[in-house]
């Protein structure tokens, strides 16, 4: 019984994970009344009421300014969207500098070349994987422009020191929030602490319209300019007032009538949602913190962590056995765990090779930033030697199977010394 499936024993999981689905009957019910209604969107792309979108965009962005206590909601059709709109809205021009992490989805290191931007790679604290503020102060130049964290994992950024070195600076604090919705850091929300915060809605995210994203900020100006970029803004600069034009030229990031729909009635079950993923983390957590030479997520005092991955971190050291041959048990045990997350963002093409937009390789022209494999050192550790990792977001574990994922865990992490003397 005790027997490693990798070697012939009998798996802890012999059926696949429930996959996860926030959407119900209730989301069914608005696309029909929509739909019914025969506005799909209500957006013009000139002046007037119907600039701002229809009467569901308008709803529901008013229904997450009130939920996550910030002046302003601006609707966009992704997170990358938001992202572009943030650096156009904070009017980030060519050559500025902006500090990124490198543990993200690479959209958030490419939205700042959309408008000439230099990406700056800054290393990561090893236990929240989220940007060091002791070296982004250490990076910051005059030609910084802004400080872009990432909530990473779910996990608050060190967002009100951030927000604290970027009004000393004079530059902003632009927040990736996709995969924190409801993480908090000493009583305010993440994607709120920041000038701009951007939350995803894409479908494996806590809540989902498909695709689909939120801008949240509390300045007046910068929501006008966002919502100026989210939608042709050239053509209103002055019934809009407008004055600095800079960046104002605008995009098509609209959201649906649909999708807003569908997003009033994810944000009601938002508090459930997300509670789910952090009790299965929390109970992963808490079977696993003993097993030798793995170290469950940290949660930082006064923060909320929401779990978008359990990412572990794994020391080989310890154990004897490498991190390949215990993904590999756990893998044949049924736990659906990898390891790594994603290569640091600098490795990508556009980065070793400087060539972004264009034929010449702009931005990257306007700069002599270099991009070597050893810039961020503790994210190369973590990626190629610590990290464990279970997507949570993927999956809607019932207790049953929480505990067969937790069995899994036990049993390879109980049997290492088979992995060493295979």
């Amino acid at each position: 019984m005790n027997t490693l499936a990798l070697f012939g024993g009998t798996p802890a999981l012999t059926q696949p994970l429930t996959p996860y689905r926030s959407t119900g009957k209730e989301e069914e019910e608005a696309v029909i009344r929509t739909m019914r209604s025969g506005t799909l969107s209500g957006f013009f792309g000139s002046w007037g009421e119907e600039f701002h979108g229809g009467p569901e965009v308008r709803a529901f962005e008013k229904a997450w300014a009130h939920r996550f206590t910030c002046k302003h909601a601006i609707t966009v059709n992704s997170n990358t969207s938001g992202l572009i709109a943030a650096m156009g809205a904070i009017g980030t021009s060519p050559g500025d500098e902006i500090i990124v992490p490198p543990f993200s989805m690479s959209a958030t290191v490419m939205a700042p070349l959309i408008y000439g931007g230099i990406p700056v790679f800054v290393d990561l604290e090893p236990e929240t994987f989220c940007l060091d503020p002791d070296k982004v102060r250490a990076a910051i130049t005059p030609k910084t422009r802004a400080i872009l964290a990432v909530n990473m994992f779910g996990h608050p950024a060190a967002l009100h020191e951030l927000r604290s070195l970027a009004d000393e600076k004079g530059i902003y604090l632009i927040e990736d929030a996709a995969q924190s919705p409801l993480a908090m850091e000493n009583g305010r929300y993440a994607g709120t602490i920041g000038h701009i915060g951007i939350f995803s809605l894409n479908y494996h995210k806590h809540i989902h319209t498909g695709e689909g994203g939120v801008c949240c900020t509390n300045d007046d100006d910068l929501a006008k300019r966002l919502c100026a970029i989210r939608n042709h803004g050239e053509n209103v600069v002055e019934p809009m007032g407008i004055r600095d034009i800079t960046n104002m030229v605008g995009f098509n990031f609209r959201l649906t009538e649909l999708q807003a729909a569908i997003g009033i009635e994810q944000l009601k079950k938002i508090d459930a949602l997300v509670d789910a993923r952090e009790a299965i983390a929390h109970r992963l957590s808490e079977a696993t913190h003993n097993l030798p030479g793995l170290a469950p997520p940290v949660v930082r005092a006064g923060c909320r962590h929401v779990h978008y991955v359990w990412m572990a971190r794994y020391n080989a050291t310890q154990t004897g056995v490498p991190r390949k041959d215990v993904i590999a048990a756990l893998n044949a045990e049924g736990v659906p765990a990898y390891e790594g997350y994603l290569e640091p963002l600098y490795m990508l093409p556009v980065f070793q090779r400087r060539h972004a937009i264009g034929r010449d390789g702009w931005p990257f022209t306007l700069s002599d930033r270099a991009y070597a494999p050893g810039l961020c050192p503790i994210a190369e550790r973590l990626q190629h030697n610590e990290i464990i990792a279970f997507a949570v977001c993927s999956y809607q574990l019932n207790l049953s199977e929480q505990d067969s994922v937790i069995a899994g865990f036990e049993k390879v992490f109980t049997n290492l010394n088979a992995l060493r003397n295979r």
